[in-house]
């Protein structure tokens, strides 16, 4: 029997601290935006989506865009978060008003968002069912 991956204390963080706030950029260091919030899919025990911020100036018109966890990748040295997809991808996504957020719990809202980033989302229950969320890069 293979023994679990030891884990990185290097890599826990405190959420509010390190990633809440923290800028976004593209693999080709374009700027997307900022991480307003983290969504827990409690059910499972894992962080579902980061919540980014883009557009609008000052503060004023920042269109929402929910990204699965797993579309990101920290790089804590230089404190910010990598997202793989191109300004223009991301300006396309589905996204919401701050003050008017979708029903995160939805399987069908859960679905367009996953694919549109390039994932699937199979098996998705509501937080009060057991169940897992199973994250797959699309092939």
């Amino acid at each position: 029997m293979a023994e679990p991956r030891a884990m990185r204390y290097t890599d826990i963080v405190s959420a509010k601290k390190t990633m809440i706030g923290s800028k976004v950029v593209s693999a080709q260091k374009e700027d997307l935006g900022k991480i307003e919030d983290v969504v827990l899919h409690a059910g499972a025990g894992r962080i579902a989506y980061a919540v980014l911020s883009f557009g609008g100036f000052l503060g004023m018109g920042d269109k929402y865009f929910a990204a699965p966890w797993n579309a990101l990748h920290f790089n804590l040295p230089e404190k910010h978060a990598v997202l793989n997809l191109d300004k223009k991808h991301l300006e396309n996504a589905p996204g919401f008003d701050k003050d008017n957020w979708p029903n995160m719990a939805d399987s069908n809202w859960g679905t367009r968002i996953y694919k549109h980033y390039g994932y699937t989302l199979t098996g998705m229950r509501g937080s009060a069912q057991r169940g897992r969320d199973e994250r797959r890069p699309l092939k």
